[in-house]
This record gives structure tokens, sequence and C-alpha cells, in this order.
């Protein structure tokens, strides 16, 4: 089930879609050479895709939940036998070296792990006897058809957070990634197809906002999952929500890391390098801001990741030793670029500058080297706007309680971490910081897939975060039913009252 061509189409009811529409170019973004083509979709194939999704959840929805697991736990063996197959295709075309890539697969998978638990986590809770010969329980049922909306960043675990526990739930799944580096999640989906899934429970449709915006307006999908930056979030979620569909948009992020005088710096040092850095910036839980509480601790901490810049090796992902590849695109490149400018401008301190690093051999790559600032003040364009980038700020502070106020004036409040050898310090700060998710000494802490991912402020729209308990509830609706069974009781006239529990 292999798309043959050179340019890669919708996948609907079980097949690729093959079209005349408008075609656009994806990049290899170590080479910056044109790898392939991907066919825009439109509202018609947004149609088609929700009408298949629409004809399979009948059946599917009213599969037992123990049914719907063995096709996952067939679907796990199928992700794990292609896992460097999948891993090569998000470096090719995301640009991250292989080994975060192959991490990025991991993650993926975990995720499918854990929707293969249904039976379990869609067991529901029941009162007997609750009056006279009257019973109580609830149910979690299917929502209906689902759309999921991906980001370049993390072109198949994201996706694979979502359409494995929407169709464990019951719901069948439409699914629109990333245009700039899809190969990973058609493949995904292609692999889920020969576990003998029935067709149209999960199907793919390519495009832009036109198809985005077909998507959040269509009469027939019920909710809508979204992972991207915060403007887009907050549209997603306004128009998804306009319509009458229950969404969960993850948004942006400017996530700080706090360093304490007692923190390992050695530790510390290393844990910044891999959160700022790796995947070239390009992670919403990527650590942009360090806060560093005192001058020593500043001086300390800018001198080590200074020399730990001078020895990154900035290289095409599929090098061995590389630890720092592309970022997505030369416009992304500029973009960066320009963000840089404006922190010289605004009077911070650049420690390590990485705007014209070429990489030998690669020079039409997408690169960009490491770049540190020191000095950086909270009205400054690049503390108050997100990157997405190779850029490290560090922002000086006198005390704890002067670094937990900076970040909770943050509109954004996706991650967070502190370094610290002081266990008073660390509750202090998981109990104080108004962020969705925090690390102690652990400087990305996203959540195992059994636990629930999601921030607050302007990173989350809507009420559910993603995977774990979280997931589960945004892929079903709560029915409760009460039930009286004793026709001894049964009355012939009519009642006009409130029911009560006698």
């Amino acid at each position: 089930m292999t798309n043959k061509s050179n340019t890669i189409y919708s996948f609907i009811n079980g097949k690729y879609l093959e079209s005349n529409g408008i075609t656009q170019n994806i990049y290899n973004p170590a080479t910056g050479e044109i790898t392939a083509q991907i066919s825009m979709g439109n509202s018609d194939e947004v149609n088609i895709a929700v009408n298949a999704a629409k004809e399979a959840l009948g059946e599917w929805s009213k599969l037992s939940a123990l049914k719907r697991s063995r096709y996952l736990f067939n679907y796990v063996e199928l992700l794990y036998k292609n896992k460097e197959k999948l891993a090569q295709l998000i470096t090719s075309q995301h640009g991250k070296v292989f080994d975060d890539a192959l991490g990025e697969v991991q993650r993926g998978i975990e995720a499918v792990e854990f929707a293969c638990g249904i039976p379990n986590l869609l067991k529901s809770e029941m009162s007997f006897q609750i009056a006279n010969n009257i019973d109580s329980y609830s149910m979690r049922k299917p929502v209906g058809v689902c759309t999921g909306i991906t980001p370049f960043n993390f072109p198949l675990m994201v996706p694979l957070w979502m359409f494995p526990l929407a169709i464990a739930c019951g719901n069948t799944f439409v699914l629109k990634p990333s245009e700039k580096d899809p190969a990973a999640a058609i493949l995904a989906v292609e692999l889920l197809h020969e576990t003998g899934i029935p067709k149209g429970v999960v199907n793919v449709v390519h495009g832009n906002k036109k198809v985005v915006d077909a998507l959040l307006t269509h009469e027939d999908i019920a909710a809508v999952s979204f992972v991207g930056s915060t403007p887009i979030a907050k549209y997603i979620y306004e128009t998804a929500s306009k319509h009458g569909k229950r969404v969960q948009s993850l948004g942006g992020a400017k996530n700080h890391c706090i360093v304490m005088p007692d923190a390992d710096m050695n530790d510390a040092t290393n844990g910044l390098m891999g959160a700022g850095f790796g995947s070239a910036g390009e992670r919403c839980m990527a650590i942009s801001v360090v806060v560093a509480v005192g001058n020593e601790t500043a001086d300390k901490i800018v001198s080590n990741l200074s020399s730990k810049i001078e020895t990154l090796k900035v290289a095409p992902g599929d090098i061995k030793g590389a630890e720092m590849g592309p970022v997505i695109s030369k416009e992304h490149k500029e973009k960066i670029i320009n963000y840089i400018n404006s922190g010289i401008e605004q009077g911070a301190s650049l420690i390590k500058d990485g705007r014209n690093f070429i990489c030998p051999n690669y020079e039409k790559g997408f690169f960009l080297g490491p770049t540190l600032f020191d000095n950086v003040k909270p009205d400054m364009t690049i503390y108050k706007e997100e990157i997405f980038g190779p850029v490290l700020s560090v922002i000086r502070v006198g005390s704890l309680k002067e670094a937990i106020s900076l970040i909770n004036k943050n509109q954004h409040a996706n991650g967070t971490a502190i370094y610290t050898k002081d266990g008073a310090s660390a509750r202090q700060f998981s109990y104080e910081i108004q962020v969705g998710m925090v690390g102690i000494n652990v400087p990305i802490p996203v959540p195992m897939s059994f636990h629930s991912f999601g921030g607050w402020k302007n990173s989350l729209f809507g009420s559910n975060g993603m995977h774990g308990s979280e997931g589960v509830h945004f892929y079903t609706r709560l029915q409760t039913v009460t039930a009286k069974w004793d026709s001894s009781s049964f009355t012939e006239n009519n009642q006009f009252f409130m029911p009560t529990l006698q």
C-alpha cells in the first residue's frame, strides 16, 4: 500500500486519492533540495474523507473495546518493526537528528500502547441500590467523527497522540498532518491498515487553511484536536467551538528554567543544552529562557553554556554524531535571524551568534548555529515572543520569589523547570508556579502517555489535554443511567414532583 509516485496524496477509505490539484514542494532541510511534492486537498476531499469516516463509524463504534484494542496491539508491533524507517522519514523531512527522531517514534508508540488498555480505561462507575430497587451507572461513549490537525515539529508523535486513542474509544478519524513533513504520518496510517482495520476508520487529507476551515466547520465532525502556535490554536478553538464542536487546541510556549545557586551546574548545563538546542529548538517544550538566581549563578551558567556550545556538533540529522540539525525551512531560518537581530538592537548581550553558521558541504541547507543571549529583559521581543529556534536567553533575577513572579506573568504556561538541590525551593516552586507541566531537575517535563499533556493560559484552549485520562475524556461523552426494575412498585398515577431518593 505504498504511494508509488513522488507526490503524496490524501489517503481515504484505505487507498490514495490521486488528484490533479495544486501541489507544494517538500524539502530536505539539510540540503535545501526538493525531495517530493504534496497534493493539496480541497473541501471536496474533506467531504469524501469525512463521509468515509462517518460510514465506518456505525460498525466500528459497536465493536467491543477489547476487539478495537486488538487492532492496536497488532499496530504496536508494526510500529516497532518500522521504527527506524519512520525515524529516517522524520529526519529527511523535518531535519532533527536521527537519535532524536527515534525518540519521537518511541514516545508516539507509547501513546498507542496506552490506547491498547482501552477496555480498562472505559470501565465505568456503578452504584447499586441508590434507592429502593434503583441502580445508577455511567458509561463513556464515543463522540463520533474526530479530526486532528498536527504540527511540523513532531510529524509522527503528535498524530499518534490523537488518532489511536480516538479510535480506541470508538470514534473514527480524519487526520490533517503538516504539509511540510507528512511522510511519517502517512506511513503510520499505512501500517495501521496492515492490521486489517476497517477502511474509513482513519483517513488522511492534506492541505492549507482552506482544508483546515472545511474540517473546522464540517457538520459531521464532532471533535477537533490541534497542536501548533498560539494564534492558530486560538483561531482553531474559536472557529470550531462556534460550530458546536468540542476542541482541545494546544498553543505555543515560552518555557523558563530556573537555576538556583545550589544547583549542580554541570547537570543544569547539560540539561539546558538539550532542552534549548535539541531539535534546533523547534519544540513546544523547549527551554528558551534561563532564569538565573543571582549574578554568580548567571555568570557560571553562561560560561558553561558558552563552552558547551563550542563543542556542539551541528550537522545533517543522518550524520553520525550530529547533535543539532537544521530548522524546517528557509523562511523559518530568516524569521529566527530577525529575532536575533532584534535582541541585539534592544540591548541584550550576544554571547554566541548562530546567524552566520555554514555547514560544510551543505551550504544550501537551512542551518543556524546555537545562539546565546545574556542580560535579556522582560520587555525585549526575544523574551516576549516564541522564537521556535536554537536561541537561548538568560535573565538575571535576585531571588526564587522574583523568578516565580516573572514566569507567572508570562502569557504562555506550557512547561517550566527548576534546577536545585533544595527540597524546600523545589516544593515552593511547584506549589506557586502557574504552569501546566513542571520539571524538578528535569528540563523537558513531558509526561508519559499514561499521564496527560497540556499547558495553561495561552498554551491551551479547551478543557482537555492530550492522552492519559484527559484524552479519554475528550474522545468520549459521559452518559449516566438511572434504572428501576421492580414491577411491584410501578405506579399508574401521574407523578409531577422531582424524583428523590427514599
